[in-house]
């Protein structure tokens, strides 16, 4: 089963963060899991996704501009109604806004349809409420974090769509 995480980087973070997820998918029997730049994406790969989880840094309490100008347009030939979907972000502040990109990513993939889902407090610590948001000079510190939620996205996407 294929899921697709997709970011935007400028400074490389987010683009880090993207592939702890990717490991973390990966650590679930049947799942392939592939990342890509927003400014790069493997088309065919993404649409036949059944996941996609979208990455951003924080920008003034944002997502950054690239990755709003994909949600409000190219976003749209991906198919994305149906698929499960989540977001994380990295910042550079503890109280940047992380929380708030990852929130207008989730609300944008709700309008085309798509389910979101992050595993909440379910399945305890660490507790990843919304999705996952890493300071940018600690991302290491965050490993285990992301690493946990791309298994936890893993896990939700084969029992919805795995026959």
């Amino acid at each position: 089963m294929k899921m697709t995480v997709l970011y935007y980087t400028k400074t490389g973070n987010t683009k880090a963060a993207a592939e702890m997820i990717v490991e973390g998918m990966k650590r679930v029997d049947g799942i392939e899991a592939k990342a890509f730049s927003i400014e790069n994406i493997d088309e065919d790969w993404a649409k036949s996704s059944k996941c996609i989880v979208l990455g951003s840094p924080i920008y003034v309490s944002s997502v950054c501009a690239a990755v709003k100008n994909w949600l409000d347009g190219s976003c749209k030939k991906y198919d994305l109604a149906g698929k499960l979907g989540g977001a994380f972000a990295t910042a550079d502040y503890l109280h940047g806004g992380g929380d708030l990109g990852i929130r207008l990513i989730l609300d944008h993939m709700m309008v085309y349809g798509m389910m979101t889902y992050s595993g909440g407090s379910a399945y305890g610590k660490p507790v990843i409420h919304l999705g996952p948001v890493a300071l940018n000079h600690h991302l290491e510190e965050s490993k285990d974090t992301f690493l946990s939620y791309g298994e936890r996205m893993a896990t939700k996407t084969k029992e919805i769509f795995e026959k």
